[in-house]
């Protein structure tokens, strides 16, 4: 099951790759998105270290390294598909609807074994919410509402800290990751980042487009 499924404390009962090619995607093809990302935040690393740790000796998982952990917001569209016009407007629209929002503070330590990661979800998830409803926001002023994409009630928001790469049972994870207890890390996000991604090296991995603050 994938988080968005899960109640909070429940983990999937099986999991698969998730580097599989997904509609659209191929090596060499970007991708726009809204993400929140992490710079200089050594407690968000703290906590991460230490599931990335015992997930050594788990099957085996892709450990998303410290420069690369980030919080998936909402999509935009392949750049080969949006011109620099259009994206010129969500970003003006975005900075606009931002602006408006104050500094998010969050807490990451407890663990979630979906279907394709192993994530830790932000608590309270209710103001990363409004930060990705302000975002939907701004792509609908530009491409309509109707066309923005991604569903709006199948929003869960985590930090991924490892993504699986074989299917089978999701107990060997779930055992591996249970004992570790740490100190949550309190994270204040203060920005959005408007990215250009790939996936072409089996990690996400980005630029920055825009970074739009908050209030």
């Amino acid at each position: 099951m994938s988080l968005a499924d899960l109640a909070p404390g429940q983990h999937a009962g099986h999991v698969r790759d998730h580097w599989w090619w997904r509609p659209g995607w191929r090596v060499g093809r970007r991708f726009y998105a809204f993400h929140v990302t992490f710079e200089d935040q050594p407690e968000l690393y703290r906590v991460a270290d230490s599931y990335r740790s015992a997930l050594t000796a788990a099957p085996p998982a892709t450990l998303i390294p410290d420069q690369w952990l980030h919080l998936t917001m909402q999509g935009i569209g392949f750049t080969d598909e949006t011109s620099e016009s259009r994206l010129a407007a969500i970003i003006d629209n975005a900075r606009e609807q931002l602006r408006k929002l104050p500094a998010v503070g969050v807490e990451f330590g407890e663990i979630v074994v979906a279907d394709e990661a192993i994530v830790m979800p932000a608590i309270p998830a209710e103001p990363v919410q409004r930060l990705r409803a302000a975002t939907r926001t701004a792509i609908g002023r530009v491409v309509g509402e109707d066309q923005v994409p991604e569903d709006p009630g199948r929003f869960r928001p985590h930090v991924s800290v490892a993504y699986l790469t074989a299917a089978g049972p999701a107990e060997p994870y779930i055992q591996t990751v249970r004992p570790i207890a740490p100190q949550p890390a309190a994270v204040t996000i203060t920005h959005v980042d408007l990215i250009e991604m790939h996936r072409d090296r089996r990690m996400y991995e980005w630029q920055v487009v825009a970074r739009m603050p908050l209030r």
